[in-house]
């Protein structure tokens, strides 16, 4: 009877959040990077860089790419098949403002299906320094948006890791 009150408070509890929490998400984060704007851009603009810097590709050895289209252009994509970490899903240049933004569509396929959008801006901080912005953001379902909220801590930690390798391997 008391398992039957704690599952019943669960359920209460997380309806309660997915009807107050929101459903629209955005996760932003940022690095100065000790090099000049347009050497930081010309790295960041290439979706096969990518795989170089974002802990996603690092935690799967063996994740599976395939490339369609010209890198460092709108169209390019980047389908990927990785292990639980790392799902099934592809990232597509959207737009590119060049020298300033580029802006991706993120389609993922497992563990769950949701398109987003994410993007890097970059700007000039001192003619030696850049400062990169990396956002991600888009809508949740209730009561996916709940999951979202949780997982929300985790992503920061994941884009500040992947905004640090970056740093390490621009400032080379």
């Amino acid at each position: 009877m008391i398992a039957l009150y704690i599952i019943g408070g669960l359920v209460v509890l997380i309806g309660g959040l997915a009807f107050s929490a929101p459903t629209d998400f955005k996760l932003e984060r940022e690095v100065i990077i000790n090099k000049p704007k347009d050497v930081v851009f010309a790295y960041v603009r290439s979706l096969k860089n990518q795989n170089n810097w974002s802990v996603w590709a690092q935690k799967d050895p063996n994740i599976r790419n395939e490339f369609r289209g010209t890198d460092e252009t709108v169209g390019f994509v980047n389908a990927w098949e990785g292990n639980k970490d790392v799902g099934k899903g592809e990232q597509e240049i959207k737009q590119i403002i060049e020298g300033e933004k580029v802006v991706f569509e993120l389609r993922f396929e497992k563990p769950m299906k949701m398109t987003n959008a994410a993007y890097i801006i970059t700007e000039t901080v001192s003619p030696s320094q850049t400062k990169v912005r990396w956002g991600f953001m888009g809508k949740s379902p209730r009561p996916m948006n709940v999951i979202s909220m949780l997982m929300k801590g985790a992503l920061t930690k994941d884009f500040d890791a992947g905004l640090n390798n970056l740093k390490k391997i621009v400032e080379k």
